[in-house]
């Protein structure tokens, strides 16, 4: 994404924002499929808080940077799928421990915007490495059945579903960010990692692309 890496200005911030959007997939994958039970929502909520702090600070470099749908995305990801999710886990535990009554179909609404925002930018990734755009598409598939679900549109049963939709766009997250760090640190491609769709020209490049 950000393709400061030569010494002046930051260095590449996407593999730890990847990581932590990873982290983030994998644990919502186990809560969504069953694996593990609600009893570990404050303890899933404290690390995505931890994603937080992470996805921030690769967004404002990536802004920084001049990376228009990087760090946009990264800034809001952070914002909503982090510290938000983060702090209504803790509430929800605490609240319903302490016999609060709390409404949860104001998250679906929530999710709506989110999940057209992903949808109308997904255009924009055309110009971003291949892993990268089929895990935003996945995401366009899951984040709008979330919302569903959550507006009591979809029957709970399609959890595990979007469960394993986001699993494999962590997974992908995972390896492009070990593509960046090891590809660039040694120079050459050492893991595979397709090239865009669409390649930036190079006027366009400075604020509307995303680089590997």
């Amino acid at each position: 994404m950000s393709g400061n890496n030569a010494g002046v200005g930051f260095a590449n911030p996407t593999p730890a924002g990847l990581v932590a959007l990873a982290m983030a997939c994998f644990t919502f994958f186990a809560l969504l499929t069953g694996r593990v039970d609600h009893s570990s929502l404050p303890i899933m909520g404290f690390w995505l808080l931890g994603g937080f702090i992470v996805q921030i600070v690769t967004g404002i470099i990536e802004l920084r940077e001049g990376n228009l749908p990087g760090g946009n995305i990264f800034t809001w990801f952070s914002a909503f799928f982090m510290f938000t999710t983060g702090c209504v886990f803790l509430l929800e535990y605490f609240g319903y421990s302490f016999g609060w009554h709390m409404n949860p179909a104001i998250e679906g609404w929530a999710w709506m915007a989110l999940s057209i925002s992903l949808i109308l930018w997904t255009p924009a990734y055309l110009k971003a490495p291949l892993y990268l755009f089929v895990a935003i598409l996945i995401m366009d598939v899951a984040c709008p059945m979330l919302t569903l679900m959550k507006l009591g549109m979809l029957a709970p049963t399609v959890a595990p579903i979007i469960g394993w939709l986001i699993l494999v766009a962590g997974s992908l997250g995972l390896w492009l960010g070990a593509c960046i760090i090891v590809n660039t640190t040694f120079g050459r491609q050492v893991y595979p990692c397709p090239g865009p769709i669409i390649q930036a020209t190079e006027a366009a490049q400075p604020q509307n692309s995303i680089k590997a």
